[in-house]
């Protein structure tokens, strides 16, 4: 038996046979272009992207879906990377004025970059290393210079040992063979470590050149809780970590008991628990978990899962599909959601130099209606098959509800005229974002349905922090009084006009936090499917009154850190459970 240390950074105990990796080491060789092949050579570069950027969306999404937002945004993080000026400008010169080839471009200047960070002497500025050499490898793969990763045909459970693995790669381990990995390079800081805790994969990085001393098939345990692993472990201790996982399984299968249970108080206070969705085959999940509906359905993947701009018909089929499978439970569809910079099916925007305050949600809707009719056509066409409400993102003044909510009259009158099956009554709402929408929400009441807060956006322009960007993220807090404070506002309206609201952000799928939100008035949340079971355990162990006075104290401190160490006390003695390792 070989005990090593590492850094722990995703809880939880993996037990199985090894799969080693080769180290991630390729050499590019030199070689240059004859001067007619340099236009040609340019080209193959922006596909190659353009085809990165899709998968690394594709990664974004999926990775939220499953994690949540905060997870995924790290794939934002590296869009940003991928698409930077500076970068792109370099690889252009390289290639027009050099003449070298594209693959050999990219990874040397792409190499040179992980060098200078790798020299820092902030620790998470060179765990930022990772991010651009998993963008090199991707890119490198899209040129044909490098081949697909051994991890893509996996057909038995294994434990993964390598020299270092990256976001994406992490991001797309297959789970049904996948028990947890470890590494020789990495921190805690790392996007690595950050996807492997969203994806509750046991993962210890950080161990140190050990991969020499291993074969493929000896039995492996991963502790992530404490660091640890284990290369063929003695049978006591083969037998005290299984005792761990048993407990861990065994919480889990208690969970599941919770499926078919209303999510109430114990003393009788019902909560609505919906699910938040990016995929429609994620409709299994909820059911399987007691989803009481969903309470946000994002249609993104829709026009990044594929190269063409979806149809009215992909939205249709799509949207059809989620409701008939929720059988009769209501849904949530949130409109396009995304930013001018991330829709490469046309050019719909020159560079902006801030993103995240310029052509995006519903902005982008308004200023190309072509994209957005067929959009709420769909919506307004499903609706026939079941309980559909439609919900506009980002909206920050009346005059934007009200254009959206005109074209999606207009529209219902177009379907009417041409005889189409639709359905035009479905309420109407709109997400809760931005703080001018907060102080005016006492006259968006009025004219909407319902509401539904993104606290994961309104933390954000409240506190003036780009969630996806390293320098400043550590400032991004959904407790922070400031947003709570907004938060109280909105219930308060909300109440007195007895408007419906929601919490759909990920603030809502911390079991801590929900309770929290719970004793703030919040009738309604709407979680990750992963989250629905846990956060219902909590609902279910205490009253209203112990979460009113959580809400009443929490309210009275002065900076997140101290409201999330009283809030994770509290669920510590009302819910010990879920306070395992």
């Amino acid at each position: 038996m070989v005990e090593l240390q590492g850094i722990p950074v995703s809880p939880g105990v993996a037990i199985g046979p090894a799969l080693v990796l080769d180290a991630a080491g390729y050499r590019i060789p030199r070689s240059l272009l004859a001067a007619d092949e340099v236009e040609a050579e340019f080209a193959r570069l922006r596909d190659a992207v353009d085809r990165v950027s899709t998968r690394l969306e594709s990664n974004r999404l999926e990775t939220s879906a499953v994690a949540g937002e905060h997870t995924g945004d790290i794939f934002a993080a590296q869009l940003q990377m991928l698409h930077d000026p500076r970068l792109q400008a370099e690889l252009r010169r390289r290639i027009e004025q050099e003449h070298q080839s594209a693959a050999y471009a990219v990874s040397r200047v792409l190499h040179n970059y992980a060098e200078a960070l790798r020299k820092l002497d902030n620790p998470l500025l060179a765990d930022r290393a990772e991010d651009v050499l998993d963008i090199e490898k991707q890119l490198l793969f899209c040129l044909g210079a490098v081949s697909e990763s051994r991890l893509v045909d996996l057909d038995e459970t294994v434990i993964i040992l390598s020299h270092v693995l990256t976001p994406s790669e992490t991001a797309n381990l297959d789970r049904r063979y996948v028990r947890g990995f470890c590494t020789e390079t990495g921190g805690p800081g790392g996007h690595t470590a950050i996807v492997a805790k969203g994806l509750e994969l046991p993962a210890v990085v950080g161990i140190g050149n050990f991969l020499d001393r291993v074969g493929n098939r000896i039995k492996v345990i991963v502790d992530g809780d404490r660091g640890r692993v284990i290369l063929d472990p003695d049978p006591e201790t083969l037998a005290s970590y299984k005792k761990r996982l048993k407990a861990r399984r065994s919480l889990t299968a208690k969970l599941s008991e919770l499926r078919d249970l209303p999510a109430e108080t114990i003393d009788g206070t019902p909560l609505r628990l919906s699910a938040n969705i990016e995929f429609p085959h994620e409709t299994t999940t909820c059911i399987e978990r007691g989803a009481d509906g969903i309470g946000l359905y994002r249609t993104e993947f829709l026009y990044l899962s594929s190269r063409e701009e979806p149809s009215e018909e992909d939205h249709y089929q799509a949207y059809s599909q989620v409701v008939r499978e929720m059988e009769g439970r209501p849904v949530v569809i949130r409109t396009l959601d995304l930013g001018a910079d991330k829709m490469g099916h046309r050019p719909l925007a020159e560079y902006e130099h801030n993103p995240f305050l310029g052509l995006r949600s519903i902005r982008l809707s308004l200023r190309n209606l072509d994209l957005f009719r067929p959009q709420l056509r769909a919506i307004l066409r499903a609706a026939v098959h079941g309980d559909i409400s439609v919900m506009f993102p980002l909206i920050t003044t009346l005059a934007e509800f009200r254009q959206a909510r005109m074209l999606l009259n207009v529209v219902a009158e177009d379907l009417k005229e041409s005889g189409t099956p639709h359905r035009s009554n479905i309420p109407v709402g709109m997400m809760v974002e931005v703080p001018a929408a907060v102080m005016m929400l006492d006259r968006f009441v009025e004219e909407v349905d319902f509401l539904s807060i993104g606290t994961n956006d309104l933390a954000q322009y409240t506190l003036a922090v780009d969630r996806s960007n390293e320098y400043v993220a550590d400032l991004y807090q959904s407790s922070d009084p400031a947003v709570l404070r907004l938060i109280a506002r909105c219930v308060e309206v909300a109440k007195e006009h007895d408007c419906p609201l929601s919490i759909c952000g990920e603030m809502s799928s911390n079991p801590a936090r929900a309770l929290l939100l719970m004793g703030m008035g919040v009738r309604h949340l709407s979680v990750p499917p992963s989250s629905l079971l846990r956060v219902k355990k909590a609902i279910r162990s205490v009253s209203i009154g112990q979460c009113e006075q959580m809400a009443e104290r929490v309210m009275q401190l002065e900076a997140a850190r101290d409201v999330d160490l009283y809030l994770l006390d509290r669920l510590g003695e009302y819910v010990p459970e879920l306070i395992v390792t």
